[in-house]
């Protein structure tokens, strides 16, 4: 639809554009002496009526001649070659200027959906710039005085403004001084004597010309020190860029563009939907328009608002919507007059500096205070950088108390009545303190929200999970429900059908059993009885054939029986096998089982002898340990000095704090001993556990005769070894008491000797 639309637009401004052509290339001939006129009628006007849909005899009629309404009556008037031309250019600007209003309107409303969406717009102007060149005439006068009220409009926003914000809220400041372009728009708009109103004053005379209009501008108009007037029809007027001079030539024709109703009712008449809207928009303009006198000239019943005047009233529409915008200005600079590439005219650029004030924003901007914020706009702004008691105070002492917390000195702001006034980047390290404030608890929140977002999504799994586990359990119920009764039913036809083939088996089997039984008890009760008269009558009778086909079938019976016989006793001989087998297995157990019993007793026996020596070792050492402690009690000391030596080469009986050497030996005993029963009972406790393997007690992946003669050989060599050191034992304590005997000698000698030295 908008595809559709927009290529409509494209086709109607096209038709119209090539209709504003059609009507340049309009001619017309002179008919009479009087000068009227007719249209040539050619391509061009063919072509005319064609694209607005009407006849070519209409269209004559508008272009070469006037209604007029005089009372009750309505007189056609022809027109002059003058008047047909104004007409024709009159129709042709209408429709161009309709065309390209209705393309604004269809290019908003295409804009103004977003618009609608989002409550916000944007609005971007972009104008010529002053103009001025050889010959001015009526485009560049309007073009300069919007340019005029547009530097009047910056003026106003970058100078007046600003100082008067400055002096409104008491901050000291020098006033700039900047120059205003005040007195030129009175030039413009001033009433009843400006250049716009004597313009379309002198458009509503009929007999005005632009020398006349030029003539009343210098004569009510000398005094202003803005204008100036010049030979013939130029005047000079001084713009804030400069003196332009205008040429008066056609000044009045094309302020008054007038469109009569002639050619309005042509285009209401025409076929083409477009010719039409744009005559109700005419007739519409013409009705809420109306201005000044009749025009007497042309005899028109109306006159549409004049050139000058649509556009002032146009500009001052623009104005109001800038002045409810907030502005931002760009400048364009030229660098040359020739407009090439690369060069650059200082004086050239700088004379449109001065000319459009920047020179004089340059210097408040840098003299002035660019950021300004109300009390209320900083302390919410950044009193949160603040501790609470003094963010819950006034805005006014918040503010104060924001810029002596971040040392900010005096000279670089200052504090208006209702705003705080900065310099140029002093506000830059509140915005960089603040973001990094605000990161950080953008940081924590984050952080937290996430740590929220975690715990929600893991309770949302959790449910999940048991929501999807009971549905899941539900449905593995069912399918196996599903699955037990397809199984019953399986199970049930398996049954069934096993317990049909069985029964057919067993009917076959037993059907077959009872003719074999049938046979062989035939024949054996044949056999029995020795009726062999019937056999033979019978075979008298004429049967032989049935006689030996019976006696065949026994004989077969008879092999079957023999072969049965003989596997009979096939397997009764494999059972005596088996049986001596078993038994040959049974007597080597029994073998085995004497032989460990043997054995153990002979373990047993070893064991017991090794203890009854160790008791009587034991025993010996006690008696001469009791001994020799009775007569060491006569003189320890001496003793101690006599046996020494004796000990002194045993060193496993040496001990540092001097204990007897009896005394070690009763300790070397008692370890043997203590050896002795740790090691009888391992040994008895790995042979019982062998035992248990073997007769398959205790379940163990192992051979227990070959871990049996291992334990064996272990036994052995223990054996060997704890005899051996039991003989060493036995010698050292043989020859511990010899030295025992040898001391008690020659004690006594000695105790003699000392006897038979004191009796001396």
């Amino acid at each position: 639809m908008l595809f559709m639309s927009a290529k409509k637009t494209r086709i109607l401004s096209l038709q119209c554009l090539l209709l504003f052509y059609g009507w340049e290339i309009c001619h017309f001939e002179v008919i009479d002496s009087d000068n009227h006129v007719k249209p040539v009628e050619g391509e061009s006007l063919s072509t005319i009526a064609r694209l607005i849909g009407c006849r070519i005899e209409e269209l004559n009629l508008a272009l070469s001649t006037r209604k007029m309404r005089v009372g009750n009556d309505t007189i056609v008037q022809k027109l002059t070659l003058s008047q047909a031309i104004d007409t024709r250019d009159a129709f042709a600007k209408s429709i161009y200027s309709c065309l390209f209003d209705w393309l604004v309107e269809q290019i908003n409303k295409s804009l103004s959906v977003s618009k609608r969406h989002s409550g916000r717009s944007i609005s971007i102007l972009d104008i010529y710039g002053f103009e001025m060149f050889d010959r001015n005439s009526f485009e560049q006068f309007c073009i300069n005085y919007a340019n005029e009220r547009l530097q009047q409009h910056f003026n106003r926003h970058l100078f007046k403004l600003e100082q008067e914000e400055y002096v409104q809220d008491g901050i000291d400041w020098a006033k700039v001084d900047f120059e205003d372009n005040q007195d030129c728009l009175n030039l413009f708009e001033k009433k009843p004597l400006g250049l716009l109103s004597l313009l379309d004053e002198e458009s509503t005379f009929p007999n005005g010309t632009d020398l006349t209009f030029a003539d009343k501008l210098k004569r009510h108009l000398h005094s202003n020190s803005c204008f100036r007037g010049d030979r013939g029809k130029a005047f000079t007027v001084s713009h804030y860029a400069g003196e332009v001079t205008y040429d008066t030539t056609g000044f009045l024709e094309k302020n008054r563009d007038l469109l009569h109703l002639d050619s309005i009712e042509l285009l209401s008449s025409c076929s083409c939907e477009l010719p039409k809207m744009f005559a109700a928009s005419m007739l519409n303009q013409t009705e809420k328009q109306v201005t000044g006198p009749l025009h007497k000239a042309g005899g028109a019943e109306s006159q549409k608002l004049s050139v000058a005047m649509k556009f002032k009233g146009q500009l001052f529409q623009l104005m109001q919507r800038l002045e409810s915008t907030t502005p931002h200005f760009i400048r364009c600079i030229k660098p040359n007059n020739f407009q090439s590439p690369g060069k650059y005219e200082q004086g050239l650029v700088l004379q449109q500096l001065r000319c459009c004030g920047v020179l004089e924003v340059v210097r408040i901007s840098r003299s002035g205070y660019p950021t300004r914020m109300s009390h209320q706009k900083f302390a919410r702004r950044y009193g949160f950088l603040l501790l609470d008691e003094v963010a819950a105070q006034d805005s006014l002492s918040v503010s104060v108390a924001i810029l002596h917390q971040f040392n900010i000195l005096p000279e670089m702001y200052q504090v208006g009545f209702t705003k705080l006034f900065f310099r140029t980047g002093q506000i830059g390290v509140l915005e960089d303190t603040r973001n990094h404030t605000l990161h950080g608890i953008l940081r924590v929140q984050s952080c937290f929200r996430g740590h929220q977002a975690r715990l929600h999504l893991k309770r949302f799994r959790k449910g999940i999970l048991t929501l999807q586990s009971f549905i899941r359990g539900e449905e593995v119920r069912k399918e196996y429900a599903v699955l037990l009764k397809k199984h019953r039913a399986a199970v049930l036809i398996q049954k069934h059908v096993k317990g049909w083939i069985a029964s057919n088996q067993f009917q076959k089997t037993s059907a077959a059993s009872i003719i074999i039984q049938s046979v062989i008890r035939g024949w054996l009760v044949r056999r029995c009885s020795g009726d062999l008269g019937f056999l033979k009558s019978g075979s008298q009778d004429g049967e032989p054939e049935e006689i030996s086909v019976k006696a065949s079938y026994l004989a077969e019976l008879q092999r079957r029986i023999l072969r049965t016989e003989a596997a009979l006793r096939e397997k009764e001989e494999e059972n005596d096998i088996l049986h001596q087998r078993a038994q040959q297995y049974e007597s080597r157990w029994s073998e085995y089982e004497l032989k460990m019993k043997s054995m153990e007793e002979v373990w047993q026996k070893q064991m017991r002898s090794l203890q009854s020596s160790l008791s009587i070792a034991k025993k010996s050492l006690a008696i001469d340990d009791s001994s020799r402690n009775s007569d060491a009690s006569v003189n320890a000391s001496d003793e101690r000095d006599e046996t020494w030596d004796a000990v002194n080469s045993y060193k496993v009986l040496q001990e540092n704090n001097g204990m007897r050497p009896m005394s070690a030996g009763l300790s070397v005993i008692s370890r043997l001993a203590e050896e002795f029963e740790q090691r009888s009972q391992v040994f008895g406790d790995d042979a019982k556990f062998l035992i248990e393997v073997k007769s398959g007690q205790v379940e163990a992946c192992l051979n227990p005769d070959k871990e049996l003669g291992k334990l064996k050989q272990m036994f052995d060599a223990w054996k060997k070894d704890y005899d051996v050191r039991l003989r060493e034992t036995k010698i050292i304590l043989n020859k511990l008491g010899t030295d025992g005997v040898v001391a008690d000698r020659v004690k006594k000698k000695w105790w003699g000797r000392r006897n038979t030295s004191k009796v001396n």
